[in-house]
């Protein structure tokens, strides 16, 4: 009998389950879906509009007019004015960078802990008791919840918003992260791997982590939205942004009191949340159409 020995412990050629289209390719599909080309047309142009934020808005958000109060939309004022006179639609555009900027480091840091949580219980099998027991913990507490506990401890504002966000996304991003490494882990690589002596590190990063990524990408592309919406909550609570800082679900809480007198000071902001986080859904709905590679075959 033949034995064969290996002279240097090199990685074999590791297949990748996410098999991204190219860009252009990506592009392409998008766009042949007339839903999603739309979402994605409203949530670049919220953003370009949030980034740009200082030179977009037609008037200084924090500035106060009592004299043109709880104004109704008018051409001088396209959303009215709140019941100091600031302009609303200045105030919606600087509310939405704040708004996706807390949903975006939410979903981010989140999205890394979870992953990274979820990819480690799947290659160390004595740690995954631990940690999906620890995920099923922070899955009990309810964001608002946390949000209160880290508001009360630090005081109300972007900070607990942040936190509350972070420990939301992590365990769903977990148990996904997990599944999908799970599945890596039963791969001929993976023990091909092994055998010829691939560092633990080298393991969970080339061969296990590159191959879930795009899963966790497509998950996180869904749960965004949610992620803005949970941090809308929260400062629609007073757990957020504190005045006069803009910020969509603060300023919704702050004309609840005017509904009847000038329902648009709530309402539009309200609104605009509600067209973020469709828009969100909606592309992250498409992107999963085109980069889950399960929906592929």
């Amino acid at each position: 009998m033949t034995v064969q020995t290996v002279d240097s412990p090199s990685a074999p050629t590791v297949p990748t389950e996410s098999a991204l289209p190219g860009r252009a390719g990506l592009l392409r599909r998008l766009a042949r879906d007339k839903v999603a080309f739309a979402a994605s047309v409203v949530l670049s142009a919220t953003v370009l509009a949030a980034i740009f934020a200082p030179w977009v808005a037609p008037y200084d958000p924090y500035y106060t007019d009592l004299a043109k109060a709880m104004q109704p939309p008018s051409a001088e004022h396209w959303f009215g004015t709140d019941n100091t006179g600031r302009d609303i639609l200045s105030r919606v555009i600087f509310g939405a960078r704040n708004t996706l900027l807390l949903g975006l480091i939410g979903v981010i840091l989140g999205g890394v802990l979870g992953g990274a949580l979820g990819i480690l219980a799947a290659f160390y099998r004595r740690l995954d008791g631990w940690i999906m027991r620890l995920v099923d913990i922070m899955l009990a507490f309810p964001a608002i919840l946390i949000g209160l506990a880290v508001a009360a401890i630090f005081g109300a504002g972007l900070t607990a918003v942040i936190v509350a966000l972070v420990v939301a996304t992590i365990p769903d991003v977990a148990r996904v992260a997990r599944g999908a490494a799970v599945g890596v882990m039963g791969q001929e690589f993976m023990e091909a791997g092994r055998a010829v002596g691939v560092s633990d590190t080298t393991l969970i990063w080339r061969y296990l982590t590159l191959n879930c990524i795009s899963t966790i990408f497509v998950f996180l592309t869904l749960r965004f939205g949610q992620i803005i919406l949970i941090g809308s909550a929260l400062g629609f609570l007073g757990m957020g942004a504190q005045p006069p800082t803009a910020e969509l679900g603060m300023m919704a809480a702050q004309g609840r009191d005017f509904l009847f007198m000038a329902p648009h000071i709530a309402t539009i902001p309200s609104l605009a949340i509600f067209i973020i986080v469709l828009a969100a859904n909606l592309l992250g709905d498409a992107l999963r159409d085109v980069l889950d590679p399960r929906l592929q075959q």
